[in-house]
């Protein structure tokens, strides 16, 4: 009988409600993108979907290497992005043609009116309607967001999306004027080359500052999301003011400003990843009785070289079930570090903390039970020498405990179950023991 797949649980399932939103925003992406399709060209048409979307998938992947030392789930990611690319555009789009034509009617100047709406009107439009899904992290999700590096993650995920639909819309405009091919390549190059995470940029202000409340007990810091917003509206703000007014002069200026942003934003992942390292070695040491981590665990689980090098290590011995369970094994043992982080804080109680401490052990023992151990190691044990370890550099220690033939996971934990032989032995955890 195959036990549960214990990655299946650490990533989550995806949810009734999270397939029904799913529907709904990929329903109002496809009515977004309706609106400039079918009224244009079709190979205009053509030619601007294909140069919004040929970006993305390079955007895609220089966000979710970020992502890699404690992945979000996919399917939330999936959500912000889609959520971006339909609800977002779909909404913002009509309100900002409703205010361009008010503010037109009463300037009697389309151009002027193009130029305000675009400075103070749709900056905070697009920004609410880009934020709202993050809130809304904050209150369904709020365990996904341990860090600064979560929301800027799923910030940018919603900032690409809206950026990849708002693309199809100028393309298509640049297309259809009186010097096509010139404003269309002008219009490329400025959007899809030079700026193409101006919106991610933009919304990781409201991105951070939700993350940061989502570290304090609930009720606080709601101020700090308030000002988040302000900043993602202002900056926003200042990047269509100094295209709209300034010209080319005006845009260098944005442009220096939101590189300035990025190169900050880069310092902070930096920072949070080692603060995750730092809560890995803090710890996770006291889980050494248990024989779930040693040190060479915790000395692999400490930088992305020796967490790919392990990978590496399972894959060539157990393939691609061993890969899997080496993944599931690192993604609990951070898990383990973040919830003693939560706890540390004073975001659960003692009995949410001593439940999830027992899943994620669990996870840990039935992943540590799929690593593969070839059968010369079984002989250099036998013989007291210690087998290769997975992380070069690591402390000469073997990596895996032997194991008997027999042995198998522990039971799930259950809400009045004990811990599992071989799990928690005496360590001290924020709450002591769990009962």
């Amino acid at each position: 009988m195959r036990s549960r797949d214990p990655g299946l649980e650490l990533r989550g399932r995806p949810s009734l409600r999270l397939i029904l939103g799913l529907v709904v925003t990929g329903a109002c992406a496809l009515a977004a993108l309706s609106f400039d399709l079918l009224d244009g060209d079709p190979v205009h048409s053509f030619i601007a979907v294909v140069f919004a979307l040929a970006p993305v998938p390079l955007l895609l992947a220089g966000v979710l290497a970020l992502d890699r030392m404690e992945p979000e789930p996919r399917s939330t990611l999936v959500f912000a992005f889609v959520w971006g690319a339909g609800v977002a555009v779909l909404l913002s789009g009509v309100l900002n043609r409703l205010n361009l034509l008010y503010v037109t009617r009463r300037l009697e100047d389309a151009e002027a009116a193009y130029d305000l709406v675009a400075t103070f009107g749709a900056p905070p439009v697009e920004e609410t309607l880009k934020g709202l899904v993050l809130l809304g992290l904050l209150w369904f999700r709020r365990h996904e967001l341990d860090g600064p590096t979560d929301g800027i993650i799923y910030a940018s995920m919603v900032g690409l999306g809206f950026g990849m639909t708002e693309n199809v819309s100028y393309y298509l405009a640049a297309l259809a004027s009186e010097r096509g091919v010139e404003t269309f390549a002008v219009t490329v190059v400025l959007r899809g080359v030079l700026t193409p995470f101006a919106h991610p940029l933009f919304t990781s202000m409201i991105g951070i500052a939700v993350a940061y409340t989502a570290q304090r007990p609930r009720g606080q810091s709601w101020a700090v999301i308030a000002a988040g917003w302000l900043g993602a509206m202002l900056l926003h703000g200042l990047w269509n003011g100094f295209a709209s007014y300034q010209g080319f002069g005006g845009l260098v200026v944005a442009y220096l400003i939101l590189m300035a942003l990025f190169f900050t934003e880069l310092y902070i992942l930096v920072r949070d990843r080692r603060r995750i390292v730092g809560l890995i070695q803090r710890y996770l040491p006291q889980y050494e009785p248990t024989g779930l981590v040693n040190a060479t665990d915790i000395h692999m689980l400490s930088s992305l070289q020796g967490r790919r090098q392990a990978r590496q290590w399972a894959k060539a011995h157990g393939k691609r079930q061993g890969a899997a369970a080496m993944s599931d094994y690192q993604l609990a043992a951070t898990e383990l570090g973040l919830l003693h982080e939560r706890a540390r804080r004073g975001l659960i109680d003692e009995e949410t903390f001593a439940r999830q401490q027992r899943t994620l052990l669990y996870y840990m023992g039935v992943a540590r039970s799929r690593f593969p151990v070839p059968e010369r190691h079984y002989v250099a044990l036998n013989k007291g020498l210690a087998p290769p370890g997975y992380a070069p550099g690591a402390p000469p220690s073997p990596p895996y405990p032997p194991r008997p033939p027999d042995r198998r996971p522990p039971p799930p934990p259950g809400p009045a179950q004990q811990p599992p032989p071989g799990g928690p032995g005496p360590w001290h955890g924020p709450y002591g023991p769990p009962q």
